[in-house]
This record gives C-alpha cells, sequence and structure tokens, in this order.
C-alpha cells in the first residue's frame, strides 16, 4: 500500500480491507503479519473457549482478526480474538451485529507473529485495558504462557497447571493454561 501524506482515521476507515489486517494509530498504518498455524489454532482454540462458554445459552459473543476502532483514541486496530459479554455487543435495531466496532470488547487476545516482540505485545495489552477493555491476554505459544491484564494488574506469565481466570469478566470462565496448549497437539 503506497501513502503518500498521512491518513486520516475517517479516510484510513473508508479504505477496502486487506489481507493481512492494516492497523491505523495517529496516522501511522501498519500491516499485521500472515498467522502461522500455531497462531491460528490457538486463535480458533480461544475463539470456541469464549463462544462455547455456558453453552447451549449463549452468553459470549467471540470474533476473531475483527476490527476495534477507538475514535477519541485515533486508534483502529485488529486483535487476535475479541470477545463480548452477549448483552454489550455493538448491534443495530435489528440485533444484527454491526459491521464498524467503536465499543471496547469485553476481552483482546494477543498471539505474537514471528516479528512480533513480547515488549510490543504487552505494550498493546496495557493499552487495552486502559481504553476500555476489562481484561486482555497475551498467549505465546513458543512460552506455552499466557499473561493476564487487567486495569491496574498484571499476571504472568501462567505456564502449566495454572489458571486463567476470567469469571469476573464472563460469569465462571476459566481454564487450564496445559488444556489451551493441548490444541497445538495433533
Amino acid at each position: 500500500m503506497a501513502v503518500t501524506r498521512p491518513l486520516t482515521l475517517d479516510e484510513f476507515l473508508l479504505r477496502p480491507e486487506e489481507q493481512p489486517a492494516l492497523e491505523y494509530e495517529r496516522g501511522v498504518v501498519t500491516q499485521k503479519m500472515s498467522p502461522m498455524a500455531k497462531h491460528g489454532t490457538l486463535e480458533g482454540e480461544l475463539y470456541f473457549r469464549f463462544r462455547m462458554h455456558q453453552y447451549p445459552r449463549v452468553a459470549v459473543k467471540s470474533m476473531t482478526e475483527t476490527r476495534v476502532t477507538w475514535l477519541t483514541e485515533g486508534i483502529s486496530y485488529v486483535p487476535d480474538v475479541i470477545a463480548y459479554r452477549v448483552e454489550r455487543v455493538p448491534s443495530g435495531v435489528d440485533r444484527e451485529i454491526l459491521d464498524r466496532l467503536v465499543v471496547p470488547p469485553d476481552v483482546a487476545v494477543e498471539i505474537p507473529s514471528p516479528g512480533q516482540t513480547l515488549d510490543s505485545q504487552v505494550e498493546r495489552c496495557r493499552w487495552y485495558v486502559q481504553h476500555g477493555v476489562k481484561a486482555a491476554l497475551l498467549v505465546h505459544p513458543g512460552r506455552k504462557a499466557v499473561w493476564v491484564f487487567r486495569a491496574g494488574a498484571e499476571t504472568g506469565p501462567l505456564t502449566g497447571d495454572a489458571v486463567v481466570d476470567l469469571g469476573d469478566v464472563f460469569d465462571g470462565f476459566s481454564f487450564v493454561v496445559a488444556e489451551l496448549f493441548v490444541s497445538l497437539l495433533v
């Protein structure tokens, strides 16, 4: 993508989506990395765990690689997985999910791709919770570890039999770290 001058957020949002996704941060456009197999597997596993929470009741709506825009901050990110309590899902009068999400999710998940540093992903998760996300997870496939970020609190790295407890966000939701990473086995 060739851009000769900085784009405004409005101009950026009018552009067609690209794959891998583009992100916008105060005039700067960057492109995400293409997810590799472990990354995609963990994305799918977390999407499924959120989506199936309290099944058959629909309590949580989860999405992968979905744009969320913070209009007042001039930022449009594409977290690897997001999840909302169903009553908070941005929707229209017909109750269909809106395509343009401007309400921070309840949970945002980042999974580092090759070329992304752990520090940059930690900072991204901290930014999320400072801007309306109740909990952010950093899931590191290489270390088989999960960090949990909340406003004023960080936990991790959690490994093995440690429990990631998001019950304060989604009633009764938790998982054992090692069980998440079992999804990487064939």
